[in-house]
């Protein structure tokens, strides 16, 4: 690339820097990355046809940048103003230039960043016009006109897809992919709220899929919470975010409750006339008083709020109740600001010490996750500790199965503060009660997006049968439950595939220890019994 001036007299840019003071920060919100020095800087040059200085142009100066930044990221800032037809960045200079289709383009984005500063990878940079209003490259270096080309094609699929989802907008349109975990309106604003200030939220389903609709203050705000999230997994391996611009421009939101939600006015009605009378009567204006019920056991909804802008989500203490919705928000990045990232390690107490043993923990606490290793504690066998997989696997076997009853006892299940489970040194006394399963052929949750999943149930009174061979019989099974102790209520195979059957035995306590009994029985020379609670009855 050659210039027709030369490199100082064009990085002057306008005569003056906008306008910086605001409370509100907008753009990428990337992480900052290790800084690259081999910039390559006399590689970077461009041809200029001069404009007047001062004078709107539709080639826009970018100041500040950091050196790690790419042409895509310079590119993103300018896409929900227009269509960008041209890039340069000048990373040992810390400076970039976009060419806008047009001067309304550009126009537009100079006026919107004089009211709330730009940022790339956390660094404030300026906006401004440029006193050129063309901005010509060509392919004399190679590699940097490549990227540039490459990134410009990126940005016109991106607006392609805008187009036909209603173009870049303030209103976004979330799916939840492969859901095999729930996902609420209240994990969706935790996550979001990350990006900026939300406005409105609308959750529904369509097609048997769990959507959301979610309004931001402005396009900026909108476009970055799309760049930065969209197909990201709210959990691992599962609950996939697939984000696309909405056609409506605004949301009209009726009711706050757990399906929608309007936080610039929280005296919207809940639509419960109960909760509503009561809130009329002694609620704090505001606030919503829980009244959600908990789903699959990941706790109640958090509170209804009204944020102060700008002010970060870690600015309020979450109820203790939303512990398990937090520590659940996943992988690729999403985590909740100011809150402690939740452990693998489970302690459990109050364990009946004369017939617990490790393979007893291994199959109950199984059912909501893998189980790595189970340490029943040398000198104090009333006590165990549990390592699970994931540490949304050690939340929803905590609260499925704390206080639930396993030998005879209700058994007590709490975080621990250890990271993992050692095991015992060579010579150290154990008496086998730490094992390892790392590698167990037994675990539940081995494949991503498993089916199991989505049969995450409570302890309840009745089990559910699967991997029943075609030769054994009602009868058959059910001596083997008596075998092993329980009180067998009712029997069912299901009609469309009878390897499969729902079993009710008296009470909750029964099914727990049939199911630490009865899971994995050999019922057949190649087949065992798989058992799981179920949410039905018969």
């Amino acid at each position: 690339m050659l210039f027709t001036k030369s490199t100082r007299d064009i990085m002057r840019g306008s005569d003056e820097l906008l306008s910086q003071s605001t409370t509100v920060s907008n753009g990428s919100t990337m992480s900052p990355q290790p800084n690259n020095t081999d910039n390559n800087n006399d590689a970077k040059k461009a041809k200029l046809d001069k404009n007047q200085n001062g004078k709107p142009s539709r080639v826009i100066h970018i100041r500040n940048i950091p050196n790690e930044v790419t042409e895509a990221e310079i590119i993103h800032l300018g896409i929900p103003f227009g269509r960008v037809t041209n890039v340069l960045v000048l990373k040992g200079k810390n400076q970039a230039f976009l060419e806008m289709a047009d001067e309304i383009a550009a126009t537009t984005m100079v006026s919107y960043f004089a009211n709330c500063i730009a940022q790339l990878r956390g660094r404030n940079v300026f906006v401004q016009y440029s006193n050129h209003n063309e901005l010509k490259t060509d392919s004399t270096h190679s590699n940097a006109h490549a990227t540039a080309q490459a990134a410009l094609q990126a940005a016109q699929v991106l607006i392609g897809q805008g187009e036909t989802q209603g173009g870049p907008n303030t209103v976004l349109r979330v799916i939840i992919e492969h859901m095999v975990y729930p996902v609420t309106l209240e994990v969706l604003f935790q996550i979001f709220s990350r990006i900026g200030k939300i406005l409105k939220i609308v959750t529904f389903t369509k097609n048997n899929t769990f959507q959301a609709l979610i309004q931001y203050p402005d396009m900026v705000t909108a476009q970055t919470a799309k760049l930065s999230l969209d197909g990201q997994n709210i959990y691992n391996s599962c609950c996939t975010l697939r984000i696309e611009y909405s056609k409506l421009t605004n949301l009209n939101v009726r009711y706050n409750n757990d399906k929608s939600r309007d936080y610039t006015n929280p005296g919207l009605p809940t639509g419960d006339p109960n909760l509503d009378s009561a809130i009329a009567l002694g609620g704090s204006a505001g606030v919503l008083a829980t009244p959600f019920a908990a789903v699959h056991g990941l706790g109640p909804q958090l509170t209804a709020y009204t944020p102060a802008v700008g002010a970060p989500l870690a600015s309020f203490m979450l109820p203790s109740a939303a512990a398990a919705t937090t520590a659940a928000l996943g992988v690729a990045g999403i985590r909740i600001p100011g809150q402690q990232q939740a452990g693998t390690v489970l302690l459990v107490n109050n364990l009946n010490e004369e017939t617990v043993s490790p393979d007893a923990l291994f199959t109950l606490f199984g059912v909501y996750g893998d189980v790595h290793r189970v340490k029943v504690l040398f000198n104090k066998k009333d006590n165990a500790l549990i390592q699970m997989a994931e540490a949304h696997q050690a939340q929803l076997a905590m609260s499925h199965l704390d206080k639930i009853k396993v030998f005879g006892k209700p058994i007590r299940v709490m975080p621990s503060k250890h990271q993992t489970v050692q095991l015992p040194k060579e010579g150290q006394p154990d008496a086998g009660l730490t094992k390892d399963y790392t590698n167990s052929p037994l675990h539940r949750f081995k494949k991503p997006g498993s089916k199991n999943y989505q049969n995450i149930y409570p302890p309840s009174a009745t089990l559910h049968l699967s991997n029943i061979p075609p030769n054994v019989t009602e009868d058959e099974i059910k001596e083997a439950f008596l075998h092993n102790g329980a009180v067998v209520k009712g029997f069912k195979f299901f009609v469309k595939d009878r390897k499969m059957a729902l079993i009710q035995l008296g009470s909750v306590e029964e099914a727990v220890m049939a199911l630490i009994e009865m899971h994995n029985f050999q019922l057949s020379d190649s087949s065992h019994l798989r058992v799981s609670f179920s949410k039905s009855t018969i």
